[in-house]
């Protein structure tokens, strides 16, 4: 967009990593490079970063060190979360989760249906992506033993009554699981306040690297392990732990919650000028996911009359970088499902652009990527 290089605006596929992050990594990458499990000096000192890379976690969440769990990434975390929970005490074989999960809970769950037996209750959504109170407690029954809902949708931002939601798990016993990977850095993620009993992150929508993940899991509630082998984590996820991984995503979460609380408001006004840049410049475009009850820094349209992708190369040859939807259904042609679940029609879906910024965006970056959107919609149906 400017001698500086394309503006980067795809942060929920993954975020650029911080300086800070790779700052309080180096030393475990380099001179600090013990394995956390050896009983020497070098593996003390490794043992006392991941100790307190748990403990930096454990405070952000408001949740004991003892109960967090790391791992590969989200995608791994909500694995263990899903199977780990299902499988360990089920009072039943009975999983409630709603029809706009992350393929990693969508995936977990048909497993559990393959190869377990289990029943799969995947809850309707209306047009803007909430699950109605109402029919999840509906869903819920004497054999549920595991409910999973994820608190920000990845492809449509929208933010879901997570808090209550839980409370009516919680009612009648049954263990609410969140995916929480977008909401981190947006929302608050303090689990008692959310009443969840697990709740997934992953480091690299934070500004940490690739490949760290977070599963928190109460005390109370029994795990069974995905990945078996030296006994890590307290014998929930075996393997050696990433050291530098774990400090990094401490550091990034960190850094992350503490711009939440200073700017987020201000950022999802500048949000909601953005979208009605977007809607009033450009025809044909709607928004998708709730006006209101959306992640401060997601904004994502359909442009009828287009292909998605076709705008995606227009905004990239003006210096921006886009999605067209999740970047886990990469190189895939089909409508998303989480746009078909809300009610947007196969071919309108596939018209589809997202918007993901992080809280650096300046108002006049955002503006003139309004601009940008405008000249390239145009351009496309020119082309067509």
């Amino acid at each position: 967009m400017d001698d500086a290089g394309p503006l980067y605006l795809d942060h929920a596929a993954t975020s650029p990593v911080r300086r800070e992050v790779l700052e309080a990594m180096w030393p475990y990458l380099s001179s600090e490079f013990g394995n956390p499990s050896s009983h020497h000096a070098a593996g003390e000192s490794a043992a006392r970063a991941l100790d307190w890379a748990r403990s930096t976690v454990a405070a952000v969440l408001g949740c004991r060190a003892s109960e967090i769990v790391f791992t590969g990434g989200g995608t791994e975390a909500n694995n263990l979360a899903i199977k780990g929970v299902a499988l360990a005490r089920p009072r039943g074989r009975h999983v409630v989760i709603s029809a706009v999960e992350h393929p990693s809970v969508l995936e977990s769950c048909a497993y559990l249906e393959r190869f377990h037996g289990f029943e799969v209750a995947r809850l309707p959504v209306d047009s803007y992506g909430l699950v109605a109170p109402a029919d999840f407690e509906a869903a819920l029954h004497e054999d549920t033993t595991l409910a999973s809902v994820m608190y920000a949708n990845n492809e449509i931002g929208t933010v879901q009554p997570i808090a209550e939601l839980a409370g009516i798990g919680r009612a009648v016993g049954v263990p609410f699981h969140s995916d929480a990977v977008q909401a981190a850095g947006w929302l608050p993620l303090d689990v008692d306040g959310l009443g969840v009993d697990a709740l997934t992150l992953a480091g690299h929508k934070l500004g940490a690297p690739k490949g760290i993940g977070v599963l928190f899991c109460r005390a109370r509630i029994p795990l069974e392990p995905v990945l078996h082998g030296g006994g890590q984590e307290r014998g929930r996820r075996s393997g050696t732990q990433d050291v530098a991984g774990a400090v990094g995503l401490a550091t990034a979460l960190v850094l992350a919650d503490d711009e939440r609380k200073a700017g987020a408001d201000a950022l999802g006004r500048l949000r909601d000028e953005f979208i009605a840049r977007i809607l009033a410049g450009v025809q044909g475009s709607t928004l998708t996911g709730h006006p209101s009850l959306r992640l401060a820094g997601s904004a994502s349209f359909c442009f009828a009359g287009t292909s998605g992708e076709a705008v995606l190369l227009e905004l990239e040859r003006r210096g921006v970088l886009v999605s067209s939807g999740s970047a886990c259904a990469a190189g895939s042609s089909d409508p998303s499902p989480v746009l078909l679940a809300i009610g947007v029609e196969p071919e309108l879906a596939q018209t589809a652009v997202r918007f993901t910024f992080g809280a650096q965006i300046e108002r006049a970056q955002l503006l003139a990527v309004a601009d940008a959107v405008e000249a390239s919609v145009a351009a496309v149906r020119g082309i067509r």
